[in-house]
């Protein structure tokens, strides 16, 4: 008989994992609570308990061809950076391509997921879901969570003194739809991750004053990046991987904070961070908008009074109408028990951020927690590629020394909120699970049977197709979806083309440019 998955949740993770689990012959049934596919990305206007909540204007952080899955590019029109409904409708058309939506059964909560009583030797778990009132218990054979961390606010009012007394309208920034509210208002965003600056750009059109309450403060990195490219298309190459990495960490810091203040001095703009640690904020209009005096940057909150707000070094009072607690969410997972996955001051206990650590077998794997600096598409696709393997007892003995000593020496414990420092290299932490899986590409091995492909790998963005040109899954269209993942890119843009114009590869440049780098850095110049 076949091995029998259950996956929760039909978002990113969801979909992917569906897929892999019917790549690799397994019998998947995916739970989603809601009427359709989509999780984060599925806009609805009403605000829906346990669902992520968006706002119209979202759109993605990273590119499409770094946000893709590995053997299903995006069409070539679609715009570089993708607004909510078109990621979509990306999903939309990955579950039509792979016959996913016939695996998924819409309109069922999972309940609860426990061990079954001979899990010992088994591994097997009793799920409980519910539909419309009516519940219904399922045995199967492994689970993958894919839940994801974007349903259960953060909001610590207990670090806010005086936050009762306070007369104006205040919450939290899941609730935000349209910025028609600020109109006239003077605005306080509390907390500088991606949505708190989203939302203060957006009500500085129509506000009377906004105001950033940060802390920390935060590197400002814009989609449009040298030489008017994406940013990770740039940033996330394996070269500049190589070099952040290769580097001692001084070195590597210094080499981040000169590259992040060349397009503007974040000490100038109240924006630089105040430990060494690297969480970008993804934004093009900050800058612009603290220069016309749209936002002010502030530190944090001291005191809420009556109808204003005193910051820490700040002795006189910032009158303000209306605040919007920018704050994140909590892991949590109310249908598992805390012995299955243990979640304290945003940690949990876990295998390469997947497998729960103390489980005498590895049937339960959760999806989708990491966070790094780039897509999570394509993340979750090779966990997802990776855990499905386990499932089938292919790879990774999770008996086996290593495993054991991981979990006994503890070097487990990953912060998995958008406040903790960044631990894993984007690119290192894909190239390590696709090692498992016999995924990862070897640059040298195609240097002397593909020569241009292997300088396009390691020169170029570190797209999602390389995962496809080898190992189980291999897909015969990787290599030229590779080869013209700048066409994807560009098409869009190059809707006007002078008789004259030229195209210089970025790859080109960011050789040229680490040359010259390494060159000043050599004769200090």
């Amino acid at each position: 008989a076949r091995m029998r998955v259950a996956v929760v949740g039909a978002g990113v993770s969801g979909l992917t994992a569906t897929k892999c689990c019917l790549d690799e012959g397994l019998e998947p049934t995916c739970f989603e609570q809601s009427q359709d596919i989509g999780g984060l990305w599925r806009y609805t206007e009403h605000i829906e308990a346990g669902r992520p909540s968006l706002y119209p204007s979202v759109i993605s952080n990273t590119s499409k061809e770094m946000s893709a899955f590995s053997d299903f590019p995006y069409p070539e029109d679609f715009p570089v950076f993708l607004p909510n409904a078109q990621f979509l409708n990306y999903l939309q058309r990955y579950a039509e391509r792979f016959g996913l939506r016939k695996h998924i059964k819409f309109g069922t909560t999972v309940i609860s997921i426990r061990k079954h009583p001979d899990f010992a030797t088994t591994g097997q778990w009793d799920v409980v879901t519910e539909v419309e009132g009516k519940q219904t218990l399922n045995v199967f054979d492994a689970v993958m969570v894919c839940s994801g961390n974007f349903s259960d606010p953060y909001l610590p009012l207990h670090c806010f003194p005086g936050i009762e007394r306070y007369q104006g309208q205040y919450f939290h920034s899941r609730q935000y739809k349209h910025p028609d509210m600020f109109q006239g208002k003077r605005v306080l965003v509390v907390g500088m991750g991606n949505s708190g600056v989203d939302i203060a750009v957006e009500a500085s059109r129509v506000a009377a004053k906004v105001t950033i309450s940060t802390s920390r403060g935060a590197w400002v990195f814009g989609r449009v990046f040298d030489h008017g490219y994406p940013w990770d298309m740039v940033f996330n190459t394996r070269l500049m991987s190589l070099i952040r990495n290769g580097l001692p960490r001084p070195l590597s810091w210094w080499l981040i904070n000169y590259r992040v203040n060349q397009r503007f001095n974040h000490k100038n703009y109240g924006l630089q961070p105040e430990q060494r640690y690297f969480l970008p904020v993804l934004n093009d209009d900050l800058p612009s908008y603290i220069l016309t005096g749209r936002i002010t940057i502030k530190p944090g909150v001291k005191e809420f009074k009556d109808n204003s707000v005193i910051f820490h070094n700040c002795p006189e009072e910032e009158p303000i109408d209306i605040v919007v607690f920018c704050t994140g969410y909590n892991v949590s997972f109310p249908f598992l028990e805390e012995a299955v996955i243990k979640v304290e001051n945003k940690h949990a206990s876990l295998y390469k951020y997947v497998f729960p650590t103390h489980l005498q077998r590895p049937t339960l794997a959760i999806l989708g927690l990491i966070k790094t600096l780039g897509a999570m598409m394509p993340v979750t696709e090779v966990q997802a590629r990776w855990v499905t393997r386990v499932f089938k007892g292919r790879r990774t003995n999770m008996s086996s020394p290593m495993y054991q000593n991981t979990v006994q020496t503890g070097h487990v414990l990953f912060g998995l909120s958008f406040d903790e420092v960044l631990k894993t290299d984007w690119l290192v932490y894909m190239d390590e699970l696709a090692s498992f899986i016999g995924a990862k590409p070897s640059v040298l091995g195609l240097l002397c049977r593909d020569p241009q492909l292997a300088l396009t790998i390691f020169f170029g963005p570190c797209t999602p197709y390389q995962y496809r040109l080898e190992g189980p899954g291999r897909w015969e269209g990787a290599r030229q979806a590779i080869l013209t993942q700048w066409d994807r890119t560009l098409k869009p843009t190059r809707t006007r083309v002078s008789a004259s114009s030229s195209s210089l590869r970025p790859s080109l440049l960011t050789v040229a440019g680490v040359l010259l780098l390494l060159a000043a850095l050599v004769f200090g110049f």
